[in-house]
């Protein structure tokens, strides 16, 4: 299909359990300068250690799991999701913190990345099964990225991002695992507000000939940890239009964990 083809891309993340095909900085060496000299002036004010990244063994046992979010289910990310920022790649460099965004890959300079899909059950007991095969489809599935940054690394992660929504204003083309689609604009969104620092933004993105599908992403900042929420929803990609916000339950379940 032509759509489902065009929204694989512009979530850059395949998803093949349901036939589907679909989002820092620089290093920390700067910032060691700076304190580095403090503390040759003066060894009172020397100033805290710096953040120390964790690594991505230590960033899954941090990813939701089955059973923290009522209502929903949650999935590895092996088999849906790009294992590598090579495999995604826009026109514009200063876009692609954001397709790594919407891909579950850290959006900062780090090798500590991990994600999953976190999906509504709509087939639990309290709820009645799906009437038609697109009703069963009619489901929030939201990508779920954690990174890890040491020392400022996750403060420039976080403007990467909030400074690629501005540059990328007028879109950017993106292509993914040899095919290409075109996100025709992004702006910026009001995020509730969550843990240190928060970024939101939406994705306008061309289906192909068939008009635009709007998507949403939240990147939220808490210490030196990222993560990334990007959601689609089967049901309304395969017509166009617009994608549900990210769930707030999820944001504030996964954020919770994080140290």
């Amino acid at each position: 299909m032509k759509r489902s083809s065009g929204a694989r891309l512009c979530s850059t993340a395949a998803i093949g359990v349901l036939s589907f095909s679909l989002l820092t900085a620089c290093s920390d060496e700067g910032s060691k300068d700076t304190s580095d000299s403090k503390a040759s002036s003066s060894a009172a004010s020397s100033s805290a250690p710096a953040a120390k990244a964790l690594t991505t063994a230590e960033l899954e046992k941090l990813l939701l799991a089955q059973g923290e979010v009522k209502g929903y289910k949650v999935a590895s990310g092996d088999d849906t999701l790009p294992s590598s920022k090579s495999k995604v790649k826009t026109d514009k460099p200063a876009c692609d913190p954001l397709a790594w965004a919407t891909a579950a890959l850290a959006p900062g300079d780090t090798d500590a990345n991990a994600g999953n899909a976190v999906s509504e059950d709509k087939l639990s007991a309290a709820t009645a099964k799906p009437t038609d095969l697109a009703d069963a489809f009619d489901i929030d599935m939201t990508y779920v990225g954690l990174s890890s940054y040491a020392g400022d690394g996750a403060e420039k992660a976080m403007k990467a991002v909030s400074d690629g929504v501005a540059a990328c204003a007028g879109g950017y083309g993106l292509k993914a695992d040899g095919e290409s689609t075109e996100v025709t604009r992004t702006a910026a969104e009001k995020g509730a507000a969550k843990g240190d620092e928060t970024v939101a933004f939406a994705s306008d993105v061309s289906m192909e000939g068939e008009g635009t599908a709007t998507f949403h992403t939240a990147v939220v900042r808490k210490g030196n940890t990222v993560a990334t929420f990007y959601t689609v929803n089967f049901a309304a990609m395969a017509k166009g239009g617009e994608m549900g916000a990210v769930p707030a339950a999820v944001i504030d379940a996964q954020v919770a964990k994080l140290k």
